[in-house]
């Protein structure tokens, strides 16, 4: 049972503080943009993201409480409020959208204009929203002390913890320097290559590790197991499946590749070989994993889902209280029938009155799936791409089988798709604010209105973004592969087209049953299958970090604090990196690149230049340790 009726949250319902400020207003929008910017950036390198909620709160606390001398915790709370939202609209748009770009390269279709990412990022980021308003009541305060909604808890805990907000918000800039600098003298000055790789003589398979300050904190953040299930999949592919496929392919030339598999491997060693058939296997895997991840949570879905249909009605009415007062439900289905309108009604959205049906069925549903899994488990375990690659199949499907096919089908379920999943990750994303609001006393109803400014900023910054990334690198690329969009559109294409490698799609499916049944978490490892074996290297080293900050033989309250700071540095690096990333996507495009490229001066033998990039790994390992393990500390 819940005990949500005996609860007395940090600010009384009857105190009345300030929440909606121009202060908070402006800082959260610059928040949503900087880390909606900067998680574009990380998640079409890395194909993941993560949640900006506890920097967001550390930031605004700083600010608020240090350098304006301002006691508002309210105020703060709707600047991570805005500004998370940012992130989570990124995620799911980068997961989706640039496949559109992808097959204009192709010359399947025109290239996707900025009007129509933005209304696609905005629509999805506002249906995320109003779908959790009637959710909030069943789902944050009906089962408070059931569902923990992890988060928004810890994000509730650093706002508390304000006392602190002055050196925690140090380490977070400081971790946005550090890792800008290295960025720039890894891609900017390339002073340092940014992977190294080690190859055995006679063997086909190959390991190695990038440098990247951002995609080892992914590492640090998401703790050693998850790690070590990414790096574990990476293995699989580059130091078994790939040397198994030259070993036994010889002189063969098999589909989708166009030269022997020999040739190909001496053209484009291991690389090689990975992108003609292992990111078909590696795609299977994740596929297979998503759809696995949405069958066993079933019974939850189904419960969840029965239950919050049930309090629909009493959630809609507005409490007497200021701690009870959401959104008017009327409004809200005002809203939802509006925007279906806009889906099927405005030219620049590719979606046709079912494509319209389908988003707002798979949407609530989603919607109500995603806010109960980020209750349970958090948002880094939130299935989206699974929801996404249901939804992708579904909506492809009924495409074909109503005629709308070609370019004009494959356009409109990516949409489709990526509206869903928008939904999904920002439902996630609003009900881990609601429940940071909820334990401090936080007005819904204004905590909903920031969700709607922060999701609008975003979407009007994430069109600008992806143009910029495209244009100076191309998705797909080295720089911004682009994972999980190329699966989407793989997806997609295979549905439509039914041109797919199946044989290597399945061998995937195969890898990822067995998986499962060893009970090994299917998701992450079904990632590291399909990324290359340098990223997973990179983010288990963060991983190893942060499993010797675990181990450490520390009383729980030092070591905790400990972990945090670790995590808050690396938060701040991988804004900063990203920033840097924009940056320098902006020198790209000017043809300022060159100029500041000093690789060609240095002139190094190979293994000096490993050399250097192992020494600049090192120091971004250190600057790691600088602000975590050796932090100096107040003596309590």
């Amino acid at each position: 049972m819940s005990n949500s009726n005996n609860f007395k949250p940090y600010i009384p319902a009857e105190r009345v503080t300030p929440e909606i400020t121009v202060t908070s207003i402006l800082m959260g929008i610059i928040l949503a943009v900087v880390f909606g910017a900067a998680n574009a950036y990380l998640g079409l390198r890395v194909g993941m993201t993560v949640s900006a909620s506890i920097p967001a709160a550390v930031i605004s606390m700083g600010v608020i409480r240090i350098i304006m001398r301002k006691n508002s915790i309210l105020e703060s709370n709707i600047v991570q409020t805005t500004g998370s939202a940012g992130e989570s609209l990124a995620a799911g748009a980068i997961f989706t959208l640039p496949a559109l770009f992808l097959w204009a390269k192709e010359g399947i279709m025109d290239k996707p204009d900025i009007v129509e990412i933005t209304l696609i990022a905005l629509i999805g980021g506002l249906l995320g929203v109003f779908f959790m308003v009637p959710l909030r009541n069943a789902l944050i305060v009906k089962e408070h002390g059931i569902l923990p909604y992890p988060e928004g808890s810890a994000c509730a805990e650093v706002l508390l913890a304000g006392e602190n907000g002055g050196s925690s918000a140090v380490t977070v800039f400081a971790g946005m320097g550090f890792a800008a600098l290295f960025k720039f003298i890894i891609d900017g000055l390339k002073v340092a290559k940014s992977e190294v790789s080690l190859v055995v003589k006679g063997f086909a398979g190959e390991i190695g590790t990038q440098i990247y300050p951002a995609v080892m904190s992914v590492g640090y953040i998401c703790g050693p197991k998850i790690s070590s299930y990414m790096f574990s999949g990476g293995l699989l592919s580059w130091v078994v499946l790939i040397p198994l496929i030259v070993l036994f392919g010889g002189e063969a030339i098999m589909a989708p590749g166009t030269t022997s598999i020999a040739q190909m491997y001496a053209d484009g060693g291991a690389s090689a070989i990975w992108g003609s058939y292992v990111r078909y296997i590696g795609a299977g895997a994740l596929a297979a994993g998503g759809i696995i991840s949405l069958v066993k949570s079933l019974p939850l879905i189904v419960t969840t889902f029965t239950g919050a249909i049930k309090s629909m009605m009493n959630s809609g009415k507005s409490g007497t209280l200021r701690t009870e007062r959401d959104l008017n439900m009327g409004v809200v289905l005002g809203m939802i029938l509006i925007l279906t309108l806009v889906i099927w009604l405005v030219p620049a959205v590719p979606v046709t009155l079912l494509g319209a049906a389908i988003i707002v069925v798979f949407g609530f549903f989603f919607a109500t799936v995603s806010s109960r899994m980020v209750g349970l488990v958090g948002s880094s375990n939130n299935p989206v791409s699974g929801m996404a690659i249901a939804t992708l199949l579904v909506a492809t499907i009924i495409l074909k089988s109503t005629g709308t096919v070609g370019a004009t089908g494959m356009a409109s379920a990516i949409a489709i798709g990526s509206i869903i999943c928008i939904v999904a990750a920002i439902s996630g994303d609003t009900s881990q604010d609601l429940k940071t609001g909820y334990l401090l006393g936080a007005t819904p109803k204004k905590q909903q209105i920031a969700e709607i400014i922060g999701v609008a900023a975003a979407a009007f910054a994430i069109g600008g973004t992806l143009y910029l990334l495209d244009a100076a690198w191309g998705f797909g690329s080295e720089e911004i592969a682009a994972p999980q969009a190329t699966l989407m559109k793989m997806i997609v294409e295979g549905v439509m087209n039914a041109n797919l490698p199946w044989g290597l799609v399945f061998v995937g499916v195969a890898i990822a049953v067995i998986v499962e049944c060893l009970g090994i978490p299917v998701l992450p490892f079904a990632i590291g299958v399909y990324l290359p074996v340098h990223l997973n290297a990179c983010i288990m080293v963060g991983g190893l970090v942060r499993l010797v900050m675990d181990k450490l033989k520390k009383n729980e309250d030092e070591k905790k604090e400990i972990v945090n700071d670790g995590i808050l540095f690396c938060s701040g690096m991988i804004a900063g990196e990203g920033l840097v990333g924009i940056i320098l996507a902006i020198l790209t495009i000017a043809g300022v690149d060159e100029r500041i490229d000093l690789s060609g001066m240095l002139n190094l033998p190979a293994f000096a230049e490993s050399v250097v990039s192992l020494v600049v790994f090192a120091l971004v390992i250190l600057s790691l340790l600088k602000f975590s393990l050796w932090k100096k500390r107040k003596s309590l």
